[in-house]
């Protein structure tokens, strides 16, 4: 922390101060007030607009309606801290009932993709979709959202069902809307969002079953990226067989994008922390936590100041190091086991391997994207050698190497993950924020103007509220739990 106070970074981006404190919180509470438009009267969330406005002509859509779902019930808890408003409580359980009716097949079990303008049906049944059931039911779940439990319940057993592939130990991605064919596709940001949610849901439930899924996953995806140097291919046929041409003539697919997306490197490398420190809990939230150092990632390039003899600065001409360079080939060093019973010197090895492994993809996939054009930034796709394909900087993608590298820092005691950290909110601050409207920016092309191609409007409020408060949150336990744990 020494260092960055020494060149001299504003202290509302420097972690632990007062000022980031306050500035993290603010706007979390923020993002809770421009969202509050979301339900339509049956309960599923509208697509907002820019300043929050919704937008009826657009679907209303069961992943965006779950992600309003946890979003407001973490502010729920929020407001009965005596933080917020207590109305976000009413505004979770509307998304609730939209889950438990408008959107949901009573016919044929699940839940619809979403409810058309009009009032028709969006084809198909969606494991990403599902997963933000289950994640919205456990959040609902931790605030005492009436319905919660029943959600949750059918949510798992569906998923259980139709989704879990227990011989792969991963996930189906696509059924029609009847649940009787299933597409060969096979992807893993719907996998992916399957740990958040079974993450949540043992956290939420005490049941480790889906916590154990979780690491089998986990498990599988490391695989895959040690084999592409910590890039993680997108897409697979029904025998996992990696389809790294898929999407080429549509290279900007806002769910199936062609080739490597770093943002989801990053995010992998959160979910992996939290997984591992929860399932290596004895030394979760000890010293101990920070013993595993993990070197090789020498900074984002991007904050106006001096680090040893090296000028950098995050104008769009910056050049130099770009992130992580080297720590795909670093070890775990300094794990201390003189005093440890064999089983907590096995836990200990195991988290550190763990962490190890999220540190590697979280610097290749900074060193991939910050950068990469001579601007500041994060761009959305490369190839499977790192070479930009999409310039365009997503929202999502920024929110979550902000909760990456402050979760980092949390595991390792490394300051170079807290100055990744503070670079990255200046650079939300002055690039990604939109102080005029409320919100974040979803999309920027390569100079860092607004663009919508992909992403029209602000859809919702998930990523960039999450953004604000994992940082400040227990690594190892989902964000409704650990708020409601305070």
């Amino acid at each position: 922390m020494a260092q960055i106070r020494e060149i001299g970074m504003d202290s509302k981006y420097v972690i632990d101060t007062v000022q980031n404190r306050n500035f993290m919180m603010s706007n979390a509470l923020g993002l809770l007030e421009f969202g509050r438009r979301f339900p339509s009267a049956g309960g599923s969330s509208y697509y907002l607009g820019e300043d929050g406005t919704p937008c009826a002509d657009k679907p209303r859509e069961t992943w965006i309606t779950s992600r309003m779902a946890h979003v407001y019930s973490i502010g729920a808890m929020l407001g009965e801290m005596g933080t917020g408003t207590s109305y976000y409580k009413a505004l979770a359980k509307r998304a609730i009932d939209g889950l438990r009716g408008e959107l949901h097949d009573a016919e044929h079990g699940g839940w619809y993709s979403g409810i058309t303008a009009d009032g028709g049906i969006l084809p198909d049944k969606m494991c990403y979709a599902h997963a933000f059931v289950i994640l919205a039911a456990s959040s609902a779940l931790c605030a005492g959202i009436e319905g919660a439990k029943e959600l949750l319940d059918e949510a798992l057993a569906t998923f259980d069902k139709y989704f879990w592939d227990e011989k792969e130990g991963m996930t189906f991605d696509t059924w029609n809307t009847e649940f009787t064919k299933l597409d060969p596709y096979r992807g893993l940001n719907a996998n992916m969002h399957t740990v958040e949610a079974f993450l949540a849901a043992s956290d939420a439930t005490g049941n480790n079953a889906y916590r154990d899924r979780a690491g089998r996953i986990i498990d599988r995806v490391i695989a895959w990226a040690g084999e592409n140097n910590y890039r993680i291919p997108e897409h697979y046929d029904e025998n996992w067989n990696p389809q790294n041409d898929l999407n080429k003539d549509n290279p900007a697919d806002p769910f199936k994008p062609y080739g490597v997306t770093p943002g989801h490197g990053i995010e992998w490398a959160r979910l992996i922390a939290q997984w591992a420190v929860s399932t290596y809990k004895n030394v979760n939230n000890s010293s101990d936590t920070k013993s595993a150092g993990i070197s090789g990632n020498t900074g984002l390039n991007g904050y106006e100041g001096t680090i040893g003899n090296k000028q950098i600065g995050m104008d769009e001409s910056a050049t130099g190091n770009k992130g992580i360079r080297g720590g795909e080939n670093e070890s775990i060093t300094n794990i201390s086991v003189s005093s440890q019973s064999i089983k907590d010197r096995k836990n200990k090895l195991f988290m550190g391997h763990y962490i190890d492994i999220a540190a590697k993809l979280y610097g290749r996939a900074v060193d991939d994207a910050w950068c990469a054009d001579g601007a500041a930034g994060l761009v959305y796709t490369t190839d499977l050698d790192g070479r930009p394909i999409i310039h365009d900087r997503m929202h999502w993608t920024l929110a979550e190497a902000i909760n990456t590298s402050a979760v980092l820092y949390r595991v390792t005691g490394e300051d170079r993950y807290a100055f990744d950290f503070g670079v990255l909110l200046e650079y939300l601050d002055k690039h990604v924020m939109d102080h005029e409207n409320g919100s974040w920016f979803h999309q920027l092309d390569s100079r860092n103007n607004v663009l919508t191609t992909v992403w029209p409007g602000k859809p919702d409020i998930y990523h960039a509220f999450q953004a604000m408060m994992i940082p400040y949150l227990e690594v190892g336990v989902s964000i409704a739990s650990a708020v409601k744990s305070e």
